[in-house]
């Protein structure tokens, strides 16, 4: 059992260049596994239009899609509850154990639906597995990201945690960007009727075998969380709250809570739409063809995914508030054009340009949210204070898109959808402007060492360099 790292000494070059490569090695291994949560996650929404008549009565294609995504939605109801119990598990018995039961979990649902029997065979029971599973993927993936975060966060240096943290969207989007990716290559080796009846399995078996590969590197990260932080979880003491419990959060935290919760809802909302719901918006408002969008999608989150460290490395000189600015203001004013635009073209070049406009803007939330998340929480309850905010936030506001998008869609509503995102954006804006202050001292600053200190010490050096 290893204890926390400490920040290294300034001006000791070879023990930061140390630092950093163990940092890397860790960022990495972390990663993957966010890589393979968030694909198996995401890989149902976007092979959704090619298995819903095995799983769904209707004959409507919009019905059919609305009911698929409202069991895409169920798997939301799971995530607080996964945050709940991986949160507290990674606070009492570290950050390692927990990345690995959750990419377990994942693996055993992929698994499950690459074998799932259809209506054809097995009747309503088809339907209720399916749910079933991803309520089991919902709870898996309801741990990930907070006990992602949360490692990510500790394991990078001091000076770079918003490059190394923006890793964790990196992989978050590289999961939606492979699952588009293997769509693109069976659209284009299987075709659309081999896809329909029985191609839409291989991507889910893909990543049943890619969590496995996962599981494996991740019995070679290190622990983040101190031994004195597992064994203080262990002992019980009368009046006082254990780490990772939920009586430490809510009667010494729960303001970090209502702030965590504050932070994510509108960056949810805006990423789903942007990231996720729009490949439907394509297909259904604009009516561009399932192939177009494909590729659309593909290019559009593979340039927004290289995007997240540069905006990380901003945030490191800069520091978190101006980027969480530039999202909330350009979200509130350009939200409603671009969508409104969108949804008349159907070119899909402007297409593209337009829904990279949109992750453009959505850049300044993904990459640093977790990491803004994690500053405000004690290593004994980060953990829990940062999945279960995230998560509280995510299955009221982001997990619900696809199906009140959906729903608009059918109703032919879809203005109030363009409402509804940027209203959501609003209310993150003034959290952002009111309950948070830029590079103002946090709890990991304490416990790892002071990153704007740093900084202004290695500026000054500098100064006096170029004085001399």
């Amino acid at each position: 059992m290893s204890t926390q790292k400490a920040a290294p000494p300034h001006g000791a070059a070879q023990s930061e260049a140390a630092q950093t490569r163990r940092a890397v090695g860790n960022i990495l291994k972390g990663s993957a596994g966010n890589l393979v949560e968030w694909y198996d996650l995401y890989v149902y929404t976007v092979f959704a239009a090619y298995f819903q008549s095995h799983f769904f009565n209707s004959k409507d294609d919009l019905q059919a899609g609305l009911e698929a995504m409202a069991v895409f939605s169920t798997s939301f109801l799971m995530r607080p509850i996964g945050a709940w119990f991986f949160g507290r598990y990674a606070d009492r018995n570290g950050r390692k154990a927990a990345l690995t039961l959750s990419v377990t979990l994942m693996s055993a649902g992929s698994f499950a639906i690459a074998v799932l029997p259809t209506q054809d065979v097995i009747g309503v029971w088809a339907l209720i597995l399916l749910v079933l599973v991803r309520l089991l993927q919902g709870f898996s993936v309801g741990g990930e990201y907070g006990t992602s975060a949360t490692y990510m966060s500790e394991a990078a240096t001091s000076r770079r945690r918003g490059f190394f943290s923006s890793f964790q969207y990196v992989t978050l989007i590289g999961g939606q960007m492979l699952a588009l990716l293997v769509l693109v290559i069976l659209q284009n080796t299987l075709g659309n009727d081999a896809l329909t009846e029985w191609g839409w399995r291989i991507p889910f078996a893909l990543g049943g075998a890619a969590a496995l590969v996962v599981l494996w590197l991740r019995r070679s990260m290190e622990e983040t969380v101190s031994a004195d932080q597992i064994r203080a979880a262990h002992v019980h003491v009368a009046g006082e709250a254990q780490p990772g419990t939920l009586k430490l959060l809510f009667t010494r935290h729960w303001k970090p809570l209502l702030i965590c919760i504050g932070v994510t809802l509108g960056g949810t909302v805006a990423f789903y739409t942007y990231t996720n719901f729009i490949l439907k918006f394509m297909n259904d408002t604009s009516g561009i063809a399932k192939t177009d969008t494909s590729v659309i999608n593909f290019w559009a989150l593979f340039i927004f995914m290289l995007l997240q460290p540069v905006y990380g490395l901003i945030s490191d000189k800069i520091g978190r508030k101006p980027l969480l600015l530039w999202f909330g203001i350009t979200g509130v004013l350009f939200t409603w054009p671009l969508l409104s635009t969108l949804s008349g073209t159907k070119d899909p070049f402007t297409a593209f340009l337009l829904m990279m406009g949109g992750l453009l803007i959505v850049g300044g939330y993904t990459s640093i949210n977790a990491l803004v998340k994690a500053e405000l929480f004690p290593a004994s309850i980060r953990a829990l204070g940062v999945g279960l905010g995230y998560a509280i936030a995510n299955s009221l506001f982001g997990g619900t898109v696809p199906l009140i998008g959906a729903a608009l869609q059918k109703a032919g509503q879809v203005d109030l959808f363009f409402t509804y995102v940027t209203a959501a954006i609003a209310l993150s804006l003034l959290v952002y402007i009111f309950a948070l202050k830029n590079k103002k001292a946090t709890h990991l600053d304490h416990e790892q060492g002071n990153a704007w200190v740093q900084a202004r010490k290695d500026d000054d050096k500098d100064k006096d360099l170029l004085s001399v």
